[in-house]
């Protein structure tokens, strides 16, 4: 492969997918119990829309969307509404969180929405259907999903990436979605790419999945209709699932730093994501279950299963064989990119595409570390070409603004430093600490920005409200009575003279005031898929503006209104 169709560094660390990968895909049992957090994507939670005693079935919207950046949730069994509470949740800090506990009826009844066919249904209705779906994406991130099938409003999207990539080790969950649910990836692939008006769809596999990449072939082969679907297979190496990774070997495209895959004319999703909003779509199935790895020494029967939203993690291992003794770290996720879980009475959630129940053997906690000894691997290894050792000495000293002049933010914190890390420095929890520590400078600066625009628009509001109470005074004067003579042709001439260049002034401040309107309604719409505090204060600009236009158009409307009333005193006898 051409250097210019790759990217930087990568590591090949051991795939360890065999153990998951012998069985065919199959279903969980029903639980018994649900929990179901109301924040499980990207964005503000979900807002409950039941009572405690209420019945509800599967499928059933139990908490509306809050905001733009949101997603709703479903029932993922039928049952009664036990408790609306905060329960813990998958977290590294071991958090809890309001949930929504469901008791099953163990009768599975379903309250499916109207099945569509995509093709002849309009594109609004489409939108519409997968918000409330409630779908987000199934590769980890949680990102709502109805969200990234809006970016083509705002960005031209030539291409649309199927990320079948799949690096991380011990995952395998879109591997055994694609070996059994090829066609229908490839269905919601074009579903997506008409909701995108992509013209291409490009699905990129690592060589690692024999398997997954014949059925592909055996789907591409009997599909039709338009895009065309063209599969490029890559070496295996970690981590080309990364977007910017993936789109770089397969496009040859750079994602600018901060920047999106919207930017270079693509949006990508993982199989799981395709086939749920096909799902979504095509049967009337809202996201209540998702296909999850359960893999690690401690399980006796390890591989993939279909298992409903909210199901206790302690009932999935204990269906795969978990060996409580051989227990010794559990991970949801990837070794390398994964969140370790303190405890097992946590719901699966949207995000959750694998856990890895493993020995002390498997996954041995990591030495202490020793002072970096500046070999330069970390460096060697990042597939973003950035300086980990520097990033580190000034993420330890919390010299943050140093760190962000290195392009901190475009560490995609895949875990690559620290695999080859010699001193064993924990090189991405210190870059995930200042990210945050930033992220919460910027959070205040925020919120006093906000402040400020709020503050504006209040005095631009009672500045128009003023200017529309002067005009409709001066109107009721000349309306009233017109003056018995005009001034000396002297004086009428200056006022005349003076009222107009007040009235240019005012209509220059009017299209200043325009453009500066368009200027926010354009900040935006480009902001479209950002997060919902920037999206409040965009939204705030916006309000600001338009008041600060309003404003402007009051105070010319006083002006001409008194230049008429003097016109008209000019011209009376």
């Amino acid at each position: 492969m051409s250097r210019a169709f790759d990217f930087p560094g990568g590591i090949h660390p051991p795939t360890r997918k065999a153990r998951s990968t012998r069985e065919p895909l199959r279903e969980a049992p029903l639980p018994r119990r649900v929990v179901l957090p109301l924040a499980q994507h990207r964005g503000q939670p979900a807002v409950p829309c039941v009572a405690v005693g209420e019945r509800v079935r599967t499928g059933q919207v139990i908490a509306r969307p809050q905001g733009r950046v949101s997603a709703a949730l479903h029932a993922s069994i039928s049952g009664t509404v036990s408790a609306i509470e905060p329960r813990p949740v998958p977290h590294p800090g071991d958090l809890t969180a309001p949930c929504i506990v469901i008791e099953g009826d163990g009768a599975d009844d379903w309250a499916p929405m109207p099945a569509l066919a995509w093709r002849d249904t309009p594109t609004e209705a489409l939108h519409r259907r997968l918000a409330e779906s409630g779908l987000v994406g199934l590769g980890g991130a949680g990102f709502p999903s109805q969200i990234k099938a809006r970016l083509g409003e705002h960005h031209p999207i030539d291409t649309l990436v199927v990320n079948a990539a799949e690096c991380e080790p011990y995952i395998s969950a879109d591997d055994l979605t694609l070996r059994h649910h090829a066609a229908e990836v490839l269905e919601g692939a074009r579903l997506l790419a008409h909701l995108l008006g992509a013209e291409r769809i490009l699905v990129g596999i690592e060589d690692d999945k024999p398997e997954a990449l014949a059925a592909l072939n055996t789907a591409i082969a009997a599909a039709e209709g338009m895009p065309a679907i063209e599969l490029k297979v890559i070496e295996t190496r970690y981590p080309s699932g990364g977007e910017a990774q993936l789109i770089r070997r397969l496009l040859g495209r750079q994602v600018p730093g901060g920047g999106l895959p919207a930017d270079v004319g693509v949006v990508c999703h993982n199989p799981g994501t395709l086939w749920a909003a096909l799902e979504a779509v095509r049967d009337g199935r809202p996201l209540v279950s998702r296909v999850v790895t359960l893999t690690g020494e401690a399980l006796a029967r390890p591989g993939n299963v279909i298992a409903r939203l909210g199901t206790p993690l302690a009932e999935l291992l204990e269906d795969a064989g978990l060996d409580p003794d051989r227990l010794a770290r559990l991970v949801m996720g990837g070794p390398l990119m994964g969140q370790p879980l303190a405890r097992l009475d946590l719901p699966l959630v949207k995000s959750t595409n694998c856990l890895i129940a493993a020995s002390a053997e498997e996954l041995p906690a990591p030495p202490p570390p020793r002072p970096c000894i500046r070999c330069g691997d970390c460096e060697t290894a990042c597939p973003v070409a950035l300086a980990p050792q520097r990033l580190f000495a000034f993420a330890q000293a919390k010299s943050d603004d140093k760190a962000r002049e290195l392009a901190l933010f475009d560490c995609i914190e895949c875990g690559a430093c620290d695999y080859v890390c010699p001193s064993h420095l924990p090189l991405v929890s210190q870059f995930r600490a200042a990210k945050d520590r930033l992220r919460r400078q910027e959070a205040e600066a925020r919120r006093a920005e906000h402040a400020r625009h709020r503050y504006e628009g209040r005095q631009a509001r009672l500045e128009r409200e003023a200017a529309e109470k002067e005009a409709r005074r001066q109107a009721r004067r000349q309306a009233a009575s017109r003056p018995p003579s005009g001034p000396a042709p002297q004086a009428r001439a200056q006022d005349s003279g003076g009222g107009q260049d007040a009235v240019k002034s005012l209509r220059i401040a009017q299209a200043a005031a325009k453009a500066a309107l368009r200027k926010a309604e354009r900040a935006l719409a480009r902001a479209s898929d950002a997060d919902e505090a920037t999206l409040a204060d965009l939204e705030t600009q916006r309000t600001t503006a338009e008041e600060h236009l309003k404003a402007a158009e009051a105070r010319l409307q006083t002006a001409q209104t008194r230049n008429d009333a003097q016109s008209s005193a000019e011209e009376s006898p």
